[in-house]
């Protein structure tokens, strides 16, 4: 079993950058491909990006490619989303996930059998 925490999300201007933190507790983590996700308001779910198990290997939604970067460290049994240059369509709450039956991931969230409580990313214009 995998347990998530989201943290470091917040309040930022339009331009600006964050980075989140997701904290995995559980033997596999190093094994699982990782994905982070958002829900906007009134809005569904949608993929943001994926890593594989060793970090080698990601992909990222259109809307945020060249401006996020997702990266694990495996030691700590983290995983991070920078995310750069923001816009106030970024504005959602962001949600890690994890896929223990896999160890490149999916941009599906369907694949995704554990998930954080979100952390709220707001940007003002």
């Amino acid at each position: 079993q995998v347990q998530l925490v989201e943290s470091w999300g917040g309040l930022v201007q339009a331009g600006g950058s964050l980075r989140l933190s997701c904290a995995a507790s559980g033997r596999t983590f190093s094994r699982c491909a990782m994905g982070w996700f958002r829900r906007a308001p009134g809005k569904q779910r949608e993929f943001v990006a994926n890593i594989n198990w060793s970090g080698r290997s990601t992909y990222y939604a259109v809307s945020v490619k060249d401006r996020f970067t997702i990266s694990r460290d495996n030691a700590q049994n983290t995983v991070y989303l920078q995310m750069n240059s923001l816009k106030p369509e970024d504005t959602a709450v962001y949600y890690c996930a994890a896929d223990i039956h896999s160890s490149e991931g999916s941009s599906s969230s369907r694949e995704y059998e554990y998930w954080g409580q979100g952390t709220q990313v707001t940007v003002s214009s």
